[in-house]
């Protein structure tokens, strides 16, 4: 699952604070929240033929996520709405674009961690890039990672923050071990998701998907969530094991940069027949349908 270069990027336009800058003149102070602690929020997007699919779900837990880390100022949805349309319409997109929203703290007027030296309000980063859904849809290998999601008590997962360190380590492992994303456990043993998406299982028809006690509460899994239940498909949530994995007829992940992608290998071992399944694909076409009928049009 490495990323590659689109040429159609090359020349892209970013929004910092309102300003539309070329992707190399584009940038950030260094008092900035975001480079001084990764004190910032963020949300991927996704454009489909002009409309941003679960935009204003998407905003609210932007805005959520900054009001939880008690953020002096924050952006309305509608003036969020307005520069990252500014932003597209900058870059004539329409389709086929992935967007990067981050809010920060702020510049601060002096290195530290105290909030109170943020004195100029947020910092508000649009980046979108040309970019298709990144997982390969022939099945996906996963591995176990030592490192572990944190739990409410140590940092609460419904904090969409920008201290991704946790999900780095894991990668890391993953990479190490030539697989594609790394399966991350709560401190309990329990599946909390991977390292950039949910997961889910599939047993005798069934679909299960981990709580949220150790994962965000994802925008795509909601979807599938919602799917599931408006298709008379039996869902889960709670605790499941590495062997509820090991053990299941199927496994996908979801997220919003790469949608929905079987996972058939974990840590060595075929999940089911070791190919991809009816109910993943069920649930992917039904996904798409919901992508391609829905969305906020933005421009």
């Amino acid at each position: 699952m490495l990323q590659t270069f689109d040429p159609r990027n090359q020349d892209l336009i970013v929004n910092i604070n309102g300003d539309l800058l070329h992707r190399d003149e584009a940038g950030v102070s260094p008092f900035d929240s975001v480079v001084q602690g990764g004190d910032a929020v963020w949300e991927g997007l996704r454009l489909y033929q002009g409309r941003i699919f679960k935009l204003i779900e998407h905003l609210k837990r932007l805005r959520g996520s900054a009001k939880a880390l008690a953020f002096s100022e924050i952006p309305t949805s509608d003036e969020l709405i307005e520069e990252i349309r500014r932003t597209l319409e900058a870059n004539q997109m329409q389709d086929g674009v992935h967007i990067r929203i981050t809010l920060t703290r702020g510049v601060k007027i002096t290195s530290g961690m105290d909030p109170r030296l943020n004195q100029s309000g947020p910092t508000l980063l649009v980046l979108p890039e040309w970019k298709e859904p990144v997982y390969d849809r022939s099945g996906l290998e996963f591995m176990t990672s030592s490192i572990r999601r944190f739990p409410p008590d140590c940092m609460d997962p419904k904090i969409h923050h920008n201290n991704l360190i946790q999900s780095i380590l894991a990668k890391i492992e993953a990479n190490a071990a030539g697989a594609d994303s790394a399966l991350m456990l709560d401190r309990d043993g329990f599946i909390a998701e991977a390292n950039g998406t949910h997961v889910f299982l599939v047993s005798d028809g069934a679909v299960f998907t981990p709580a949220t006690d150790a994962c965000p509460e994802g925008i795509t899994r909601s979807v599938v969530i919602k799917l599931c239940e408006q298709q008379g498909i039996p869902i889960s949530i709670g605790r499941g094991s590495l062997a509820d994995a090991y053990r299941a007829d199927e496994m996908f992940c979801s997220g919003t940069m790469g949608e929905l992608a079987a996972v058939t290998v974990l840590d060595g071992r075929p999940i089911g027949s070791g190919k991809p399944g009816p109910m993943t694909a069920r649930l992917s076409d039904l996904y798409k349908i919901e992508t391609a009928t829905s969305g906020y049009q933005i421009v």
